[in-house]
C-alpha cells in the first residue's frame, strides 16, 4: 500500500476551528459492519448502544506542553513538550534558527532556565529546574493541533480536555472525548451500559506528517499507556454477556490492541508504537466512536482497517458533501467493526 492510497481533498472550511456551543452538539455519521451509512446527531449515540456493551474510555488530560524562550545567545526557542520522562525531565520538539546542542540553556521565565541533555533521534532532551508538570502549568501553552489558527482561549482550555480527563501527560486531547458530557455519561450509565478506562499519553507525533511513500516504511512515535485491572475485568463481563468493547477513540482503541497483542487483555503498563493498517486482525474491540482524520494520516490508515478502505472512503466522501466538521473540533463517526472480507 502507499500512503497516497488514503489521501482526500477537504475544502478549509470544513476543519473546525471551534468547538460547538455545548458538548455533544455535534453530528454523528453511522457506518454499519455491512458499510450503510446514517446521518445522525451525537445525542443519538445511546441509541446505538445496547445494556451489555462497554464504553472504553482513555482519562488522559492533556498539559500545557508549547513553551516559547530564548537562548543564552538570544536567539528564540519554540518547544512543544512531547514526553515527560521524569520528574525533572521531557523530551521535545525543538524550533530554533540553530538548534541549541547539549549544555546550552533556555530561558523560558526569569526564573525557570531549562538545560539541553542530548539529542535522541528528532527529540531533544531537558532538564527542568523545577518539576515538569509545575512549569508547563506556569509557563506553558495549550497545545492546539496545527490546523487550528487560533491562538488558545479561556474556551480551549476547558473545551480541549474531556469531562473524563485525570491523568496529565498528553500534548493532544483524545478528541472522541470531547463529545462527551456529563449528561450523557448519566444516561448511558442509566440504560445499562457501562464504561472503563485506559490511560494512553498522546503524544505529539500524532500530528507529524507521513513522509515515506510506502506505508510499511513509516515508523510510528512511541506512546506510554495504562491499562488498570478494572477495565480488563469489565471486558471479560461484557463478552460473557454477549456485549461489545467500544472504543472512545483511536488512542483508547491502540491501547486495548497494544495490550492484546500475545492473547487475551492484559492489564499492566507499556509502551506501544503500534501500526495498525489494513490487514490487521482486531483482537478487543468491537466498535469505534471517533473524530475524521487528516488525508494521508495515520489514523485514517487505522478507521480504514477497521470498517474497510472503500467504505471509509466513502464515508468521507460522504461527510465532505454533506459538510460535516472535520478533526478535532469537529464531528464524530460511530464505527462498526467491517468482517475481515469486507476490511480486506
Amino acid at each position: 500500500m502507499r500512503v497516497a492510497d488514503f489521501d482526500f481533498d477537504l475544502p478549509s472550511d470544513l476543519i473546525a476551528q471551534f468547538p460547538p456551543d455545548v458538548r455533544g452538539a455535534s453530528r454523528l455519521l453511522h457506518v454499519t459492519a455491512e458499510g450503510s451509512l446514517h446521518d445522525r446527531m451525537f445525542r443519538e449515540l445511546p441509541t446505538l448502544l445496547g445494556a451489555d456493551d462497554l464504553l472504553v474510555m482513555n482519562d488522559t488530560r492533556v498539559i500545557k506542553a508549547r513553551l516559547f524562550g530564548e537562548k543564552d545567545s538570544g536567539g528564540k526557542v519554540e518547544l512543544l513538550v512531547e514526553r515527560v520522562t521524569g520528574e525533572f525531565e521531557a523530551l521535545a520538539f525543538i524550533r530554533a534558527s540553530h538548534a541549541p546542542k547539549p549544555g546550552a540553556r533556555i530561558r523560558v521565565a526569569d526564573d525557570v532556565v531549562l538545560e539541553v541533555l542530548d539529542k535522541q533521534h528528532d527529540l531533544t532532551r531537558l532538564r527542568f529546574p523545577a518539576p515538569v508538570l509545575e512549569v508547563l502549568d506556569r509557563c506553558g501553552r495549550l497545545p492546539l493541533p496545527p490546523y487550528i489558527e487560533h491562538a488558545p482561549t479561556d474556551e480551549d482550555e476547558a473545551r480541549y480536555q474531556t469531562v473524563y480527563a485525570n491523568a496529565p501527560g498528553a500534548v493532544a486531547a483524545p478528541t472522541a472525548g470531547l463529545h462527551f458530557d456529563e449528561a450523557m455519561l448519566a444516561a448511558l450509565q442509566a440504560q445499562g451500559v457501562r464504561t472503563a478506562r485506559v490511560t494512553l499519553h498522546v503524544g505529539a507525533g500524532t500530528f507529524q506528517p507521513v513522509r515515506v511513500d510506502k506505508v510499511a516504511d513509516h515508523v510510528m512515535h512511541s506512546e506510554r499507556y495504562t491499562i488498570p485491572a478494572a477495565t480488563v475485568a469489565a471486558v471479560a463481563e461484557a463478552r460473557a454477556h454477549g456485549g461489545r468493547v467500544i472504543a472512545v477513540g483511536t488512542t483508547s482503541l491502540r491501547a486495548l490492541e497494544a495490550a492484546s497483542q500475545t492473547g487475551p487483555l492484559e492489564a499492566g503498563v507499556g509502551e506501544t508504537a503500534i501500526f495498525i493498517t489494513p490487514g490487521y486482525r482486531f483482537r478487543t474491540v468491537d466498535a469505534l466512536v471517533t473524530n475524521f482524520h487528516l488525508p494521508r494520516s495515520t489514523l485514517l490508515m487505522l478507521v480504514s482497517a477497521f470498517s474497510g478502505i472503500e467504505t471509509i472512503r466513502r464515508a468521507y466522501a460522504h461527510a465532505i458533501a454533506e459538510r460535516y466538521r472535520f478533526f478535532s473540533y469537529g464531528d464524530a463517526m460511530f464505527l462498526e467493526k467491517a468482517s475481515l472480507e469486507r476490511r480486506s
